[in-house]
């Protein structure tokens, strides 16, 4: 799976973008996952399967959907602050199978 994770700036992303790869790996899942910010998304989505969004974006939801055409979802902000990786891969999961 390609994950693609979009905040305002990446930092914060990025900080969960290593949890999630630890996780994936721990659970023996092959994850593809890059964390950019808003400014970035549009120069890269079309190596992803899927988009995550932090809380902080996540009023850009509707935004992303359009300009990529890819599934996209929020990634609720208690999961986001604690990085809930098993919460966060069962979103990732439920949008890949849609897409």
């Amino acid at each position: 799976m390609k994950i693609l994770l979009v905040c305002a700036g990446g930092m914060s992303t990025s900080i969960l973008m290593k949890k999630m790869e630890s996780y994936w790996k721990q659970v023996g899942e092959e994850l593809d996952i890059k964390a950019v910010g808003l400014g970035e998304y549009q120069d890269v989505y079309q190596n992803y399967d899927i988009i995550l969004v932090g809380p902080q974006v996540s009023y850009r939801l509707q935004e992303i959907k359009e300009n990529t055409g890819l599934p996209c979802a929020a990634i609720p902000p208690a999961d986001y602050a604690v990085g809930n990786c098993p919460n966060i891969m069962k979103i990732a999961k439920d949008l890949y199978s849609k897409k």
